[in-house]
């Protein structure tokens, strides 16, 4: 006779750098799901190879960047789902409170209230009773990543938010045993963390203790002072993705079919946006007029098209092929992206092969770009990064506007001159100019293979408004105190 084992996985989105977990017993027969993500086959196919039944389904909170695939998992195993009662959802589920305990076989998960990123964010703590009552793991959501910490300003006020993470932090979290492993909600890339979240997909509480840099701040002013200087701006969707996932169970997806190169004309005709899922590259040699570059073959298709599209408006997508098209609209459904009117059947191939209008997109180097520039020719430089790597360092002269800000050509840009867009890798740069080019600059530039820091890198002139703020101020503090 063999021992049968608890069952732990971990399962990523990539695209949008969410973890889910599947959790139970084997000799039991039961599991649970935390933190599912809307396409939940990849649990079906675990719950048949383990051979367990997904009994239950738990929320760390109501997600804010992904929607849930609870409706679905409910509808296909009936499976009750469990959520903490400040939550105030609109669908069937049985409510808990902190210290509330769920059994699973030997498989024992304990709610921890964790509020600070939602007011009713909850940790779970996994007890193997088979070993011992202490916990050998926790599943922080969205409050404690590897690295960092959660985002303060999805739901409630920045400051309120950062003193609610600050609290749960030193007075839940850090005070279970140094060798809990930490599980985290989102790894690196996720857009409710910040800059320090690792790609690393756990840790301990020991090692966050001692390596993690917000965990170091013991004063709680200043902690909430660090947690809101920087953050990035809100998506744009935030809050329908929240309101999908409170109100009544979603089960279905969206069907999306083929479509002729004809009848993608005539969408783009009647006002569809279509949205090209090709590498970058490809689309500046190559693309349907009007399109918008939003490559899903990296991280990040899903929150760059939640930040592009309007949700009110149809969507049609064009990639290599029709696997291109159908995987796309699964990403674009896991961030409520819903109105979708189809893809370009046969890909790209099939647009050229009905002779189809085409518009490119010149690519210059960083180096390039500079050489142009010192041989006199008239080309705006913009600068599409976040406004705090703007602040960091920037181009002289040059134009500022977020990628996810240019909705019609920006502010200072003249349409009759060259505009270069430039990031800091070049993935930004060429979202934003297939922007450009769709809203009428006729000539637009690519900067490819790196971005400011690469010009930094390479000597060539740079600007740093917040070391020239803080050099300019000097001055006055010192008469201030003087």
């Amino acid at each position: 006779m063999y021992a049968r084992d608890v069952i732990f996985r971990q399962i990523t989105h990539d695209d949008l750098g969410c973890a889910s977990y599947f959790i139970g017993d084997e000799d039991a027969g039961a599991a649970a799901v935390v933190d599912p993500r809307f396409e939940i086959d990849e649990y079906l196919e675990l719950a048949r190879y383990l051979g367990v039944r997904i009994e239950h389904v738990l929320e760390t909170h109501n997600h804010a960047d992904h929607v849930s695939g609870h409706g679905r998992l409910r509808a296909a195993t009936g499976a009750t789902i469990h959520v903490h009662r400040q939550a105030g959802v609109a669908y069937e589920h049985e409510p808990f409170d902190d210290g509330w305990e769920l059994a699973l076989g030997a498989v024992r998960v304990r709610a921890i209230h964790t509020p600070g990123h939602r007011p009713e964010h909850t940790a779970f703590a996994l007890i193997d009773t088979a070993r011992g009552e202490e916990p050998w793991a926790v599943l922080t959501g969205d409050t404690l990543f590897v690295g960092d910490i959660a985002r303060p300003d999805l739901a409630v006020e920045r400051e309120e938010g950062a003193r609610g993470i600050f609290r749960s932090l030193h007075g839940r979290l850090l005070a279970l045993p140094d060798e809990t492993e930490v599980w985290p909600g989102h790894l690196g890339g996720s857009l409710c963390g910040g800059p320090a979240m690792d790609m690393k997909v756990a840790s301990t509480i020991g090692y966050e203790r001692r390596h993690n840099a917000m965990l170091a701040v013991t004063d709680e002013d200043e902690f909430v002072r660090r947690a809101t200087a920087a953050l990035p701006p809100q998506p744009p969707n935030f809050q329908a993705i929240v309101e999908l996932n409170r109100g009544p169970l979603l089960v279905s997806g969206v069907e999306v079919g083929p479509l002729t190169p004809r009848q993608v004309e005539q969408k783009r005709a009647a006002g569809a946006l279509i949205v090209d899922v090709r590498t970058d590259l490809q689309f500046d040699d190559a693309h349907v007029p009007g399109s918008v570059s939003n490559t899903m073959l990296r991280s990040g298709f899903g929150t760059k098209l939640a930040w592009i599209a309007d949700r009110d408006q149809e969507i049609v997508l064009v990639g290599r092929d029709d696997e291109d098209g159908r995987r796309a609209a699964r990403l674009a459904v896991s961030v409520g992206i819903r109105k979708l009117g189809g893809y370009l059947a046969g890909g790209f191939t099939s647009w050229r092969v009905e002779h189809g209008e085409v518009e490119s997109i010149e690519r210059v180097t960083v180096d390039e770009l500079h050489d142009r520039i010192e041989r006199g020719d008239a080309v705006q430089v913009l600068d599409v990064r976040e406004e705090a790597e703007r602040r960091s360092s920037r181009i002289p002269g040059s134009l500022f506007a977020p990628y996810h800000d240019i909705h019609s050509l920006p502010q200072g840009v003249d349409p009759d001159l060259p505009v270069a867009a430039i990031c800091e890798s070049g993935q930004r740069s060429g979202v934003a100019a297939s922007l450009l080019k769709r809203y009428g600059a006729p000539e637009v530039w690519h900067v490819v293979e790196g971005g400011v820091s690469t010009w930094e890198r390479r000597g060539y002139p740079i600007e740093r408004p917040d070391a020239d703020a803080v050099a300019r101020d000097q001055p006055r503090r010192g008469a201030a105190t003087g």
